[in-house]
């Protein structure tokens, strides 16, 4: 199945970025409608148009960058935040590189888990070195966003016999599916997050409900940790979460950027 790509709105200036794989090792490519045209140079650095066209149905769409890290932000929008106090700065955690998972890629509920629930976000794609970064500084650092799912077991996060930290509970393998593509050029403090479960929405928010926006979440994050490009940050999920189950399929859908689809298994 070709991953959902929609245009919207906020697309007429935007480029959208994918990595993929095609006969061989991966390469980057811009996305137009349905065609690839690809790159070569890296996807930070400079890097040109080759006059090569793929056809996206003809491709496999990777996780669109290669990140030395992954973090993410806990109790970030409001209508997550309830009636609990908000926090006062972003709350870090990482979520290890090797929980990444490709569009379209099972997320895979481990064996002895119970309590794993989905998590829709918007993540920021890290383009330029980032180390104390003022705001401004900041936001010439991002490069791009794109759709993520923070899975997340809830029992090992809060349960009785939760974890130290939350390497499992938001680490486990395939915990962090991340695409389609990563849109540049879009105004990441007003777009449009659906989450869909089984073809149902379940969560439905604009970023503009955030706490801490993209660039004071890079300025926080880079003071104490250098962010380098490629790098990225979930930067929360809306409203509440279920339960997922074998069988079901997830859908995060952020205006501008496309539609993360991925299945879900029992290990």
């Amino acid at each position: 199945m070709v991953p959902a790509l929609a245009a919207t709105a906020q697309t007429n200036a935007v480029t959208r970025y994918v990595r993929f794989q095609k006969d061989g090792a991966p390469s980057y490519g811009i996305l137009d409608g349905d065609t690839i045209r690809t790159l070569s140079g890296g996807l930070f650095a400079a890097h040109k148009e080759t006059g090569r066209k793929l056809k996206l149905s003809d491709v496999k769409l990777l996780y669109p960058c290669e990140p030395s890290k992954a973090l993410a932000v806990g109790l970030n929008y409001r209508s997550h935040v309830g009636s609990r106090t908000p926090p006062a700065h972003p709350e870090i955690f990482y979520k290890p590189v090797s929980c990444l998972t490709h569009p379209g890629d099972p997320i895979v509920i481990p064996k002895d888990s119970k309590n794993t629930h989905y998590e829709g976000e918007l993540v920021i794609v890290i383009g330029k070195k980032a180390h104390n970064a003022s705001l401004d500084q900041a936001r010439e650092a991002i490069f791009g966003v794109t759709c993520g799912n923070d899975v997340s077991e809830r029992d090992w996060q809060n349960g009785p016999a939760k974890d130290l930290q939350w390497w499992r509970a938001k680490g486990a393998d395939t915990f962090g599916p991340m695409g389609p593509a990563i849109a540049r050029g879009l105004d990441s403090s007003k777009l449009q997050l659906q989450t869909r479960h089984n073809g149902q929405v379940v969560q439905k928010q604009s970023t503009s409900d955030l706490l801490f926006d993209c660039p004071t979440i890079v300025s926080f994050v880079s003071k104490y940790v250098t962010l380098f490009p490629g790098d990225v940050i979930y930067t929360g999920t809306p409203g509440s979460t279920k339960k997922l189950s074998a069988g079901d399929v997830m859908e995060v859908e952020i205006e501008g950027i496309g539609v993360l689809r991925n299945p879900v298994v029992q290990a």
